[in-house]
């Protein structure tokens, strides 16, 4: 049951994620996302077959925290029509999705405790605001490629942004080295997250 509840949160939040993002560079004047068919909520368009199915279970089977991502939604920065702000714009709108989401969840187990009493809604609530408070927090890491990365990507002098983003492009890898290495080892970010996920929980008695 608790793997129902994970999957009922973690597919329409990641795919909302990504669809934001392509939803706000459409504002901006890049309708990459949009030509591409990818401004839809259909969960398979966003499906990456390593990324969201194998590496999470893979991850999960060996004890170490669950990690994915969903096939990015496409966005041209050139198309931007001010590409060195609006792209900022483009990152965040992912992770301020996620923490509405986290929001609405809370709201939910407001509801499931106080007017509902029903364990199914509540829990429903609970694994909709905790996946969104961490996919929230874990996106706004200023490293590439990671949303919040977009906040260094200001101070990148243009003449060296190519570089940025082919350095950004392969940088995956590198991530999740760094929190296997942290599971395994360090217990830094996982501590602090399970302190902030139980802070989030708190919030609710």
């Amino acid at each position: 049951m608790t793997y129902f509840f994970f999957f009922l949160a973690i597919v329409p939040s990641i795919v909302l994620h990504e669809v934001s993002h392509g939803y706000v560079a459409n504002l901006c004047g890049d309708p990459t996302a949009k030509e591409s068919h990818r401004l839809t909520l259909n969960p398979l368009r966003h499906i990456d077959p390593f990324g969201t199915v194998l590496l999470p279970a893979l991850l999960i089977i060996s004890g170490l925290p669950a990690f994915g991502y969903a096939k990015p939604v496409p966005v041209n920065v050139s198309r931007l029509r001010k590409p060195r702000t609006q792209s900022l714009y483009v990152s965040l709108a992912g992770p301020l999705v996620n923490i509405l989401l986290s929001a609405l969840g809370f709201a939910i187990c407001e509801f499931a405790i106080h007017v509902t009493r029903n364990q199914f809604t509540f829990d429903v609530g609970e694994y909709l605001g905790l996946v969104n408070l961490t996919l929230a927090v874990f996106n706004l890491l200023p490293i590439p490629p990671l949303d919040g990365s977009a906040i260094i990507e200001r101070f990148v002098p243009n003449r060296h942004l190519p570089r940025y983003y082919h350095f950004r492009a392969r940088a995956l890898p590198v991530v999740m080295a760094l929190i296997i290495l942290d599971s395994l080892f360090f217990h830094v970010g996982i501590n602090w997250l399970s302190d902030l996920q139980n802070w989030w929980v708190n919030r609710l008695f």
